[in-house]
């Protein structure tokens, strides 16, 4: 990764520190219930721009294959600070660090019900 874009994450990645709207549910178990909530935002509002199956839309798809080589980290800052200058919003006001993490993950494996 260059050093500007390494630098730009880690600065990202730092200013949650300390923010309880990033930290809310860090380093803890989700609750079946809100892994629930989280999968229907991510196939409804994720959905609505990146298309119900992922597959694209007004946003690039968000496939296994299209984010193999992706930084898990810097998609996790992506969720939660969103893209300026893009139609990708912030969701740090929504989500906890760990529930964007599960995203991400449910993403990146696949695994989108």
């Amino acid at each position: 990764m260059p050093e500007r874009a390494a630098a730009a994450l880690l600065f990202l990645l730092l200013a949650g520190i300390g923010r309880p709207e990033v930290e809310r549910g860090a380093g803890v178990e989700l609750a079946p219930a809100r892994k629930g909530e989280l999968v229907h935002l991510l196939r409804h509002d994720c959905g609505s721009c990146h298309g119900l199956t992922m597959k694209g839309g007004l946003g690039p798809p968000l496939l296994p294959e299209t984010l193999r080589d992706k930084d898990p980290e810097g998609l996790v800052v992506t969720v939660l600070y969103g893209r300026p200058g893009t139609p990708m919003p912030p969701w740090k006001h929504e989500l906890a660090e760990a529930e964007a993490r599960f995203l991400v993950e449910l993403l990146v494996e696949g695994r989108v019900p």
